[in-house]
């Protein structure tokens, strides 16, 4: 248990057995009435915003999120096989959890899981990945300036846009959290 005081932003609350990331929070002090507590909180497995307000010094419920280091292994059906490094302990991801993350994973990519009670909540990726273009159409001579893009499937399976100029079996590097082209990658 924690109180409002104690609210920093990536604490996870228990509110009605649900789990709820604070993603934002603001103390207001008003000249007349009590004070509180305004607060954005993120659905931890689905992904719902919302704002809520707590009186000042109001007992919460705070749940224990463990996030770990862990390298992805193999596919294994609809679950995604994760190790800890550390123990070496496997633990299988279901599909639904790892969500859009799939996109961007390979087999030995790093990654931390975020576990409750020994459920899987969340996966996080590092911010951007490398990886190789598997197919794309060649660009036509002249398409260098012209700033435009041209759909390109990643060895994950995964289709985003890159730049006209970048071709078939080159390394880029691709945000994970929208799918961006952030740049090609020179293996020197």
């Amino acid at each position: 248990m924690a109180t409002t005081n104690d609210l920093k932003n990536g604490l996870v609350l228990n509110l009605d057995g649900q789990l709820w990331t604070v993603t934002a929070f603001q103390h207001v002090k008003p000249g007349k009435g009590g004070a509180f507590v305004r607060t954005t909180l993120k659905h931890v497995l689905t992904g719902k915003v919302v704002d809520k307000t707590f009186n000042a010094g109001t007992k919460v419920d705070t749940a224990t999120v463990d996030k770990r280091g862990m390298t992805f292994l193999y596919k294994d059906g609809a679950d995604f096989i994760f190790m800890d490094g550390d123990t070496y302990d496997q633990i299988p991801v279901p599909a639904e959890t790892v969500g859009d993350a799939a996109n961007y994973m390979l087999e030995n990519q790093e990654a931390v899981v975020a576990v409750h009670e020994g459920v899987p909540l969340f996966i996080e990726l590092p911010t951007s990945v490398e990886l190789v273009i598997e197919h794309t159409d060649p660009g036509l001579q002249g398409d260098r300036s012209t700033g435009g893009t041209k759909p390109a499937r990643l060895e994950t399976g995964a289709e985003i846009q890159v730049p006209l100029f970048v071709t078939t079996g080159e390394k880029i590097k691709v945000d994970t959290r929208d799918g961006r082209y952030l740049g090609r990658v020179s293996d020197k």
